[in-house]
């Protein structure tokens, strides 16, 4: 939903880009549907995956991938 809420957003906007990174973190509570609880946009002149290497990649993440519907 979050990826779905970012297209639409960009679509939106000249000059926006969605580099294809969604963050999340699991919730102890339910937030409800459609509740925001974190969102961050930043300015940058570089291409998305320099974008993503320079501020999202610094070797001490812990992280994967999400398969939607599982």
């Amino acid at each position: 939903m979050a990826e779905a809420e970012a297209l639409e957003y960009v679509a939106e906007q000249p000059g926006v880009v969605f580099a294809g990174l969604s963050q999340a973190y699991r919730l102890f509570d339910e937030p409800g549907h459609g509740a925001e609880v974190f969102s961050l946009i930043r300015e940058s002149g570089q291409g998305p995956r320099e974008y993503l290497t320079r501020f999202f990649d610094t070797g001490k993440e812990r992280q994967g991938d999400i398969t939607p519907g599982a």
